[in-house]
């Protein structure tokens, strides 16, 4: 089915129509529509307008009224204050736009793809082989699959790239150590769990470390086995993949309790530009982009300097030949625009990070490997902090393990849901299975509800309430509507445009109608947090709407089709805009 023409548009359509016949200079200018607490919609550009035409604009607002045809689509315009327009649309056209997205049989409620979709690369998600996932990993997880499902549903090609740390100076003691003990890691894959391989990890990371501060001798042949390994040691690398097999067990577990998919083919880590670095590092040197300092391949900026107003450099290469982090995002950069054919890569990153990225980036478009048609975006995040509002971490003072909050986070989840169960029916099987998609949605909703550059603050206590803005009140919100039209009987859901709309009808119905331009707004913006502004809206409006109009006691048989069918749509939009953040909506709550 194809999109649906959105209610603003139409009006929009009326507007431009009548303006232009009223001062024909303004043909296809924009009226500055948008929604208003004194009507539907306000129109706001007949000011600017009849400046530029030296006109009086509450003359030019009402030549232009008196161009609108009322009826179908608009039933009412007044002028207001100065030349605003306030405009209000017809019941009959709220019902029947309404409908054409409740008939949209592709699942997509009538949401358009973008204009002009492009390849985004996005580089989120990125843990440490040997190390345990922390709260630090979170946001990054969370809002990378967050623009994942966005991007995808607008119709954009997007390419996942998990740049896992899976080399550096601290494998060469590894290694050395499990050549040295190589019983440490011996399993099958199959038999052990995500937190055993983790556990197995810790356990020989610190008996290694403990050896290298100890030993001298040892320490040598760890920082032997670090040349072994760059240079590519079948013995060295073979041992190698077995810390990062192991780490992926991990991983996975620790993305399978975020509800998140995590595929193997995108785990692309720094070794994975290995092989690109000497060549990363000639064409920059060769190109003048990067010059040598002190020995080491430096990249120079004007407006980057330190404390005492020295130059901060880009460095690429170390003076003793190693590369640091620069030349490996620099070559990821390569193999993504020139591989993968990206037009845009996207990385969600530490906002700490800000003045690196912003370094390599200008050092890539230098080069000619960025430019007007391939940019490269950091989606920047803020800290996770604790309920002193300062960075969160344990009562010992170390930071916290993303297992164990998500675990925490799903048992009170399973608490406020048991207590309901009883109530609804539930099963053992359906409280348990809904604590998951409670906890978890509650950690996302409260990262996902924050603009991503902010900071906010981790209260468990607040994410699992039924009350404000949080996940669960938006689940409850679209299970009350699933038990609504479990309770129907013989009712069912259709859309009867003849009916006249009660103000909470129609206040639903218009927020309604915005869910495709908000779906294409947060999607171009990288700014989920306002898709979960808008549904937070929706749930809202929906509670005013059951205390306003009754839904199976609604006057007459075809209201109550009506209101079932409005509360169905509101349900539908409320489970696919919160499948686009990444949160399940149970059936029943």
């Amino acid at each position: 089915m194809a999109s649906v023409t959105s209610l603003s548009d139409s009006v929009q359509q009326h507007l431009a129509s009548a303006l232009s016949a009223a001062l024909p200079e303004a043909a296809g200018a924009d009226p500055l529509l948008r929604r208003s607490d004194r009507a539907d919609y306000q129109a706001n550009g007949i000011l600017a307008l009849a400046k530029k035409a030296k006109a009086n604009p509450r003359e030019l607002a009402t030549q232009v009224v008196a161009g609108i045809v009322t009826g179908e689509v608009i039933a009412d315009v007044e002028v207001s204050g100065p030349g605003f327009l306030n405009i209000t649309v017809a019941d009959k056209a709220i019902t029947e736009n309404l409908a054409a997205r409740y008939a949209d049989d592709t699942g997509r409620l009538g949401v358009p793809y973008a204009a002009h979709p492009g390849t985004t690369v996005i580089d989120y998600a990125q843990p440490n082989v040997a190390k345990e996932m922390h709260v630090g990993h979170l946001r990054s997880a969370v809002i990378g699959d967050a623009m994942v499902r966005l991007l995808e549903f607008t119709g954009e090609n997007v390419v996942r790239r998990h740049h896992i740390g899976d080399w550096g100076t601290q494998f060469g003691m590894l290694i050395q150590y499990l050549d040295e003990h190589p019983h440490e890691l011996d399993h099958k894959e199959s038999e052990v769990s995500g937190e055993e391989a983790m556990s197995n990890l810790d356990r020989l990371y610190k008996t290694a470390r403990r050896l290298f501060d100890s030993d001298e001798e040892f320490k040598t042949r760890a920082r032997r086995r670090v040349v072994d390994l760059q240079a590519g040691d079948e013995k060295t690398l073979a041992i190698w993949q077995k810390f990062v097999d192991e780490s992926k067990i991990y991983f996975f577990s620790v993305f399978d309790k975020l509800d998140m998919e995590v595929r193997d083919p995108d785990i692309v880590g720094e070794s994975g530009y290995n092989d690109m670095l000497a060549e990363t590092c000639r064409l920059l040197e060769e190109s003048g982009v990067a010059v040598r300092s002190e020995g080491a391949l430096c990249v120079f900026f004007d407006d980057i300097k330190g404390p005492e107003g020295n130059p901060v450099p880009l460095i690429v290469q170390k003076s003793d030949g190693g590369y640091g982090y620069a030349a490996t995002d620099l070559s990821a950069i390569r193999d993504r625009v020139f591989n993968l054919k990206a037009t845009t890569l996207l990385y969600v990153v530490d906002a700490r990070q800000a003045l690196h990225f912003r370094m390599v980036f200008e050092t890539a478009r230098r080069a000619g490997w960025l430019n007007d048609d391939v940019t490269a975006v950091q989606l920047a995040f803020g800290t996770v902090l604790g309920k002193d509002g300062k960075p969160f971490k344990t009562r010992e003072g170390e930071t916290v393990k993303l297992e164990n909050l998500l675990d925490e986070a799903v048992e009170r989840a399973t608490a406020v849901v048991r207590e309901k169960a009883e109530k609804v029916g539930l099963t053992e099987d359906e409280i348990v299975e809904n604590g998951r998609y409670v906890g978890v949605g509650a950690v996302k909703y409260a990262d996902l509800s924050t603009s991503a550059v902010r900071d906010y603050k981790f209260d468990l206590d607040q994410m699992v309430s039924l009350n404000g803005d949080t996940s669960v009140y938006l689940q409850y919100a679209y299970a009350r509507i699933q038990s609504i039209l479990r309770k129907a009987g013989e009712a069912r859901p259709a859309a009867h445009p003849e009916l006249a709309l009660a103000p909470a009808e129609r206040a639903l119905g218009l927020h309604l109608d915005q869910f495709a331009e908000t779906v294409l707004e947060v999607a171009a913006a990288r700014e989920p947090h306002k898709m979960a502004a808008y549904l937070y809206q929706l749930a809202s409006l929906l509670t005013t709407f059951y205390d306003q109009c009754p839904v199976l006691k609604a006057d007459s048989p075809a209201q109550v089709e009506n209101r079932l069918f409005l509360v169905d749509l509101t349900a539908r939009t409320l489970h696919e805009g919160m499948a686009l953040l990444g949160i399940r909506t149970p059936e029943k709550l």
